[in-house]
C-alpha cells in the first residue's frame, strides 16, 4: 500500500506542476485568446450580415417608394390633367395649355410625396450607424480585461 501512496503522490505533484508549468500556462492562455478572438469574430460576423440586411430591406423601402411615386406620378397626371383641363374651360386657354398646368400641378404633388418617402427611409437609416455596437462594446471589455490580466 506504501508503493501506490507514493505513486499517487507523485502523480499528484506531476499534475501540479504541469499545471504551474508557465509554458503549459502560456499554451492555454494562447489557446483561451485564441478562442475569444474566434468567438469576436463570429459575433462581429453576425452583425455585420444584420446590418447589410437592414441596408438591404431599407433600399428596397426606398425603391419600392420611388416604384409607387412613379406610377402614381403617371396615372395621377393623367387623370388630373384631364379634371384640371375642364376646371379651366371658362378661361380663354387652349386645350394643350390646360392639360399642360394639370400636369404641372400633378406632378409637383407626387413629387413632394415620393420626397417624403425617400427622405423618411433614408432618415431611419441614418438613424441605424453602421458600427456594430455590440461587437465594440465586447472589444472594449476583453481589452480592459486583457490590460487588468497582463
Amino acid at each position: 500500500m506504501a508503493a501506490s501512496e507514493k505513486s499517487t503522490a507523485v502523480a499528484e505533484r506531476t499534475n501540479e506542476s504541469e499545471r504551474t508549468d508557465l509554458p503549459s500556462l502560456l499554451e492555454r492562455l494562447a489557446g483561451d485568446i485564441t478562442s475569444l478572438f474566434d468567438q469576436k469574430l463570429t459575433l462581429l460576423k453576425v452583425e455585420v450580415k444584420e446590418e447589410v440586411d437592414a441596408y438591404v430591406r431599407g433600399s428596397l423601402m426606398i425603391l419600392g417608394g420611388v416604384v409607387i411615386a412613379g406610377v402614381g406620378f403617371a396615372l395621377a397626371n393623367t387623370a388630373l390633367a384631364f379634371a384640371v383641363s375642364t376646371l379651366f374651360a371658362q378661361m380663354d386657354i387652349t386645350q394643350p395649355a390646360r392639360y399642360a398646368l394639370g400636369f404641372v400641378i400633378t406632378g409637383i404633388g407626387y413629387l413632394i410625396i415620393g420626397s417624403i418617402v425617400i427622405v423618411m427611409t433614408k432618415n431611419r437609416l441614418a438613424r441605424q450607424g453602421i458600427v456594430p455596437q455590440r461587437t465594440v462594446q465586447e472589444l472594449e471589455r476583453d481589452k480592459d480585461w486583457l490590460k487588468k490580466e497582463l
